[in-house]
């Protein structure tokens, strides 16, 4: 094992284990925030949008690019960024990663024409795609096996949790108080106070034995990947049969075909096609996606729901899901001390369990109900069990993986709840639209929003299912 006070050769996992727990929990600290920041401006810019369109001119067309420039991005290059962490070394990418985000964000919050800020947003995507994946494989490498490292991943969950439910409340606050361009330049001076803390704190580590990265590889699934998600994301403007769609789908999906075909030929691929042997690493990132599908499409149902419906400003609509946020920190909170004695999968299917009830609940919503029973109630337990399922899948995802492959693993895991949430987000924006039929009053949103959730209870049901019969027994010792 190489010493950790050896300069000349990179760390191993090992070394990053022994580390004093005061240190390690301010690595935690510096992982965690920028975990925060990259899921954070996922949702951030939603309420948003409208004073952005009102600056820059933008399109309707122009102003969902906003949106999906930075998660296509995101979803493209995760992969690639969580391989590159293990090749060339987590804090290295970590630091670059958060650079470029932290830069693109500085160049969108200044933009002064739509295609600077579209152009920034994909920056940006692209930088959160080289920094998640570096985040989960530091927490995991900063703290020995056992509880103390559950606890960790509960922590790292949380905010990741956090960092979404957070996204209208921040943006809101921001957009009121200030203007729309604050929603990215806060992103500045967090970006530098983090990425200082990490240069400072976190010890660098690599398991990829020299080992190139594998260009085709990367090219090809990338690529699969953003043709897949661009091809989604169209359905809401030109439909699921329209070849605006179908093009980009089918395209997407024979680079991903082409990408398997490569990878079982090449000496060094970027994924081992052998990762997905593990039941842990497959059933976990499955159910990762499905979850995901529903989850993130909550947020922006319920903000819609909030201003559209009901009336609420920018920050009335946050501030009316700041309870949904804190439940799904204290749900994360929480699981790593459940799976001690339940289990990773009985918590997670039991979280999701809880999630579909709360979708269910929220469902029933009318035009003119209470905060009680239309925001507050449903959204708490939507989220707390969405809480509760994160930790014990990334755990499971995480204990399934190789040493070398941490890195990989962890873009697995991020790349499918994004995936998740794009493919989720799309389709029930179709289905509720095709529900509202045109219409605008409260009535027909009304109606189209509850569409959505009675298709995310079920979503969620058949997710519980899946876990049930596919996620592996044994509890996970991290």
């Amino acid at each position: 094992m190489v010493q950790p006070r050896t300069r000349t050769k990179p760390a191993s996992l090992s070394v990053t284990t022994e580390q004093r727990p005061a240190r390690a929990w301010l690595v935690l600290l510096a992982a965690c925030a920028g975990q925060f920041l990259v899921v954070l401006d996922v949702s951030v810019v939603n309420v948003a949008l409208p004073s952005m369109r009102a600056d820059l001119g933008l399109s309707a067309l122009g102003l969902q690019w906003v949106l999906n420039a930075y998660t296509i991005a995101f979803a493209g290059f995760m992969l690639l960024g969580g391989r590159a962490a293990d090749l060339f070394g987590r804090k290295r990418m970590f630091l670059v990663g958060l650079g470029l985000f932290t830069a693109a964000s500085l160049a969108g919050g200044l933009a002064v024409e739509g295609w600077q800020l579209l152009a920034a947003r994909a920056v940006q995507g692209l930088g959160a795609a080289v920094l998640a994946p570096a985040t989960l494989t530091i927490v995991t490498g900063a703290v020995e096996p056992g509880p103390a490292r559950t606890r960790a991943i509960g922590t790292w969950s949380a905010v990741g949790a956090g960092g979404g439910a957070a996204g209208g409340l921040v943006g809101g606050l921001l957009t009121d108080l200030l203007s729309w361009r604050w929603v990215l330049l806060i992103n500045v001076p967090v970006g530098v106070l983090v990425f200082i803390g990490a240069a400072l704190w976190v010890r660098e580590g690599r398991t990829g034995g020299g080992r190139r990265l594998d260009l085709p590889g990367a090219v090809l699934v990338t690529g699969g990947l953003a043709a897949v998600a661009y091809g989604i994301v169209q359905t809401e403007q030109a439909g699921w049969g329209d070849s605006a769609t179908l093009l980009p789908l089918c395209g997407g999906l024979a680079l991903l075909a082409a990408f398997v075909a490569v990878e079982a030929r090449t000496g060094a691929p970027l994924m081992p096609l052998k990762v997905f042997r593990s039941r842990a690493v497959s059933a976990a990132n499955v159910s990762m996606l499905v979850t995901g599908s529903a989850s993130f499409a909550m947020w922006f149902f319920m903000t819609m729901y909030a201003q559209n419906v009901l009336g609420y400003t920018p920050l009335e609509a946050g501030l009316a899901l700041v309870p949904s946020s804190i439940s799904v920190i204290v749900g994360s909170k929480l699981a790593p001390r459940l799976m001690a004695t339940a289990g990773a999968r009985n918590l997670a299917v039991l979280g999701t369990l809880i999630a579909a009830t709360g979708f269910g609940w929220q469902s029933l919503m009318d035009a003119h109900g209470s905060y009680l029973h239309v925001v507050l109630g449903p959204g708490i337990l939507m989220m707390f069990g969405v809480g509760l399922v994160i930790t014990p899948l990334a755990a499971l995802a995480t204990s399934g993986a190789a040493p070398g492959d941490a890195g990989l693993v962890s873009g697995m895991v991020n790349t499918s709840r994004t995936m998740g949430g794009a493919l989720g987000l799309a389709v029930l924006s179709t289905v509720a639209a095709a529900r509202t039929a045109g219409g605008t009053g409260a009535e027909a949103l009304t109606a189209g929003y509850a569409l959505a959730f009675r298709i995310g209870a079920g979503t969620l049901l058949a997710g519980a299912v899946l876990m049930l019969l596919w996620l592996p027994r044994r509890t996970v010792d991290h």
